[in-house]
């Protein structure tokens, strides 16, 4: 499985890298930092649903694009220990989503950025536990889709602080179980921009 996973994901890098070189030399963009929740599905993920989840979210341009090229990579995860008596029980859910598609972002007066974005998402899911101190991980990934809303401020011309509202989908099977593993994000934004 793992080797199923890291082909999606050189695929969608690859992807990415024809994107960026196909960009004319007079392209803007923007690189934000992304730091929130996300929450996934409570009857698939309990009590794993709501992750920690850290990431960066990149558009880039010509300036005169109607949208810019958006690829966003996103990763969650917590952890829940469990006490069995004697012994503990820890459980890990994991995510990853490498998000590819376009975002539309206008521009009100060089300041406040409101935009919205949607596209592809190749997402996997991870859940790892212990028994009887050997490590067991189970996981699968599969194509599914994002959309976003947010919106940005950019100060002194080229930094940006906002807030960033997703959410993304894609049905997984874990050792025969069929589970979504994507979800709604929420988070803060900090980052660059450039003309």
């Amino acid at each position: 499985m793992k080797e199923i996973v890291f082909k999606r994901t050189k695929y969608f890098l690859i992807a990415f890298l024809v994107l960026l070189l196909s960009t004319p030399a007079h392209a803007g963009g923007n690189v934000n930092f992304f730091a929130g929740q996300k929450m996934l599905d409570k009857d698939d993920w309990e009590p794993l649903e709501d992750q920690q989840e850290f990431g960066v979210l990149v558009d880039f341009g010509g300036k005169d694009w109607p949208v810019h090229i958006a690829v966003d990579v996103l990763r969650s995860e917590t952890d829940e220990t469990f006490d069995l008596g004697t012994n503990q029980l820890k459980l890990t859910g994991k995510t990853q989503e490498i998000n590819v598609g376009i975002r539309k972002i206008w521009d009100l007066n060089n300041e406040a950025r409101p935009y919205v974005g949607v596209g592809v998402a190749n997402i996997e899911g991870d859940l790892e536990t212990e028994v009887f101190g050997v490590p067991v991980s189970v996981d699968d990934s599969a194509i599914g889709y994002w959309v976003n809303v947010g919106i940005f401020g950019t100060l002194a011309k080229h930094f940006n602080i906002g807030l960033d509202l997703r959410y993304s989908a894609a049905d997984l099977t874990i050792e025969g179980v069929d589970i979504q593993a994507g979800g709604t994000h929420i988070g803060l934004l900090l980052g660059y921009h450039w003309d």
